[in-house]
């Protein structure tokens, strides 16, 4: 499965940090000092194409409205299609 490409204890330690987080502003602090405000965009972006994929627009029309390129909406696609369902399950958690 694609997800032991990148799984270490490093990796676990930073996804058990994420999961303690328990409120927006405690993410919003905690990824102010982890990240730039560009990677924390750009993360949100493929989250918005996800959600947008699954809607059923089309490459222009999400383009458009988020900016993405064409090849960050064609990886958001092939892993909608062929991924381990992360988006999916984030997606309909969060009820969208």
């Amino acid at each position: 499965m694609q997800l032991d490409r990148f799984r270490d204890q490093t990796v676990d330690q930073l996804f058990e940090a994420i999961l303690q987080l328990r409120s927006l502003e405690e993410c919003y602090r905690f990824f102010d000092d982890l990240c730039t405000v560009g990677e924390v965009q750009a993360m949100a972006q493929r989250l918005e194409v996800a959600r947008m994929l699954r809607e059923g627009l089309t490459y222009s029309r999400i383009e458009a409205l988020t900016g993405a390129s064409t090849a960050t909406i064609s990886r958001v696609k092939r892993c909608l299609n062929n991924g381990t369902d992360g988006f999916e399950l984030a997606l309909s958690r969060l009820g969208r």
